[in-house]
C-alpha cells in the first residue's frame, strides 16, 4: 500500500516529499489519505483495459497461430484467411503482441522480409489479361553446372501465373511457343489487346519470339536498358518459388520431375496462396473477379468483430479496395 511504503521510506531517513514524488502523488494527497483511512484511490491503479484479451482468448490465438494450417503463415495472412471462414479471433496486431509475448515473432519463411520500391510505370492493368509479365529461372539439375529452365508467365493484375513450362535449354522458340499455349489457354479474342512484359535477355527480344508476338497481336514490353530490376512481378514470383517451404532440399533428377514440381507449386500459388499485394485473397479468385465479393464479406465479419467488442477497435476497419497494377 502507498501510505505503508511511504511510511518504510521515512523511517529509513527518505525525506517525505521525494517520497510522494516519487509514486507522483502530493503530500496534501498523502495526508488526505491519512485522515480519511484509505489506500490509493486513482482510477488507474489496478485497472482492467477494456480492450483487454482474456487468458482463454489468448491461448486460442496461440493454439490457432501454431496449428498445423497456420504454423507457417504470418499474423497478416492468418487474419483474413479466419475471416473468410466468418472466425475472428483477434487483430493483427494484437496477434503480433501475443506471439511477442512468448517469443514466437519471427520470419515465417526461408528468405528475408521483402522490401518496396517504388518505379514507374508505362502500362496500367485494371482487370485480367491486360498485362502479362514472363521471366526465365534456373532450377538445379543433379548434375553440377546444368540446369533447367522455367519459362513462367504471369498476369499483373491478377498474379495469376497463366502460363509455364520447363525445358533443358533457353531459347526465343521455345518461349514464343509457351506464349502460343498460354494465349489459347486463357480463350483470348483474336483482336484481343495484351502487353507483355520482359527484361531484355536473348529469347525474350529473339526473332521467333518477336514474330510471334506480332502475328497473335501481342505488344513487347521491355526493361529499361541498365535496370536490373525492372520486371519486378516476375522476379518477385521467382523469389516466392524458390523459397516457398515445399521447394525441394535437393536438385531436380530429370526435367520431368522438375516439371511435376512446378505443376503443384502453380497450384498451391494459384489456389491456396492468399497474396499480401491482392487484399490477401487468391491470384484465382482475383483473376475471376471473385476478389470483391470475398472481400466484402469478410469486411462484414471485421465489422461484426468490432460490434461484439468495440473497444477492442479504436480506429476505421482495414481497407478492402483493390488497386489497379502497373508495370513499365
Amino acid at each position: 500500500m502507498a501510505i505503508e511504503s511511504i511510511a518504510t521510506a521515512v523511517r529509513h531517513g527518505a525525506r517525505q516529499q521525494q517520497a510522494c514524488k516519487i509514486i507522483n502523488i502530493t503530500v496534501r494527497t498523502l495526508q488526505y489519505w491519512r485522515v480519511n483511512g484509505l489506500e490509493d484511490q486513482r482510477q488507474m491503479i489496478n485497472k482492467r483495459p477494456a480492450n483487454k484479451l482474456s487468458e482463454q482468448e489468448k491461448q486460442e490465438v496461440l493454439s490457432v497461430c501454431n496449428s498445423k494450417e497456420f504454423m507457417d503463415l504470418s499474423p497478416k495472412q492468418i487474419v483474413p484467411a479466419l475471416a473468410d471462414k466468418g472466425v475472428f479471433i483477434a487483430s493483427e496486431s494484437t496477434i503480433y503482441r501475443i506471439l511477442r509475448a512468448v517469443s514466437q515473432v519471427q520470419h515465417r519463411g526461408r528468405t528475408a522480409k521483402p522490401s518496396s520500391v517504388n518505379r514507374p510505370a508505362s502500362y496500367t492493368a485494371n482487370g485480367p489479361n491486360q498485362l502479362w509479365s514472363w521471366d526465365i529461372t534456373y532450377l538445379a539439375s543433379a548434375i553440377k553446372g546444368q540446369f533447367f529452365y522455367l519459362y513462367l508467365f504471369m498476369d499483373i493484375y491478377s498474379r495469376k501465373i497463366v502460363g509455364w513450362e520447363v525445358y533443358e535449354n533457353e531459347s526465343s522458340e521455345q518461349a514464343a511457343d509457351v506464349l502460343r499455349k498460354t494465349r489459347l489457354k486463357e480463350a483470348l479474342p483474336i483482336n484481343h489487346e495484351l502487353v507483355l512484359h520482359s527484361d531484355n535477355g536473348g529469347p525474350m527480344k529473339g526473332a521467333t519470339m518477336l514474330a510471334t508476338m506480332q502475328k497473335i497481336g501481342v505488344i513487347p514490353s521491355f526493361s529499361r536498358p541498365s535496370v536490373s530490376n525492372d520486371n519486378p512481378f516476375s522476379e518477385s514470383l521467382f523469389k516466392t518459388l524458390k523459397y516457398v517451404p515445399i521447394y525441394p532440399t535437393k536438385p531436380f533428377g530429370s526435367v520431368i520431375e522438375a516439371r511435376q514440381w512446378v505443376s503443384t507449386f502453380c497450384r498451391w500459388y494459384n489456389y491456396s496462396h492468399r497474396h499480401s499485394g491482392l487484399k490477401f485473397v487468391t491470384p484465382a479468385q482475383r483473376h475471376r473477379g471473385k476478389d470483391k465479393g470475398i472481400l466484402e464479406e469478410r469486411k462484414h465479419v471485421y465489422e461484426a468483430a468490432r460490434r461484439k467488442h468495440p473497444e477492442r477497435w479504436s480506429g476505421k476497419i482495414v481497407s478492402f479496395r483493390q488497386a489497379c497494377l502497373s508495370q513499365r
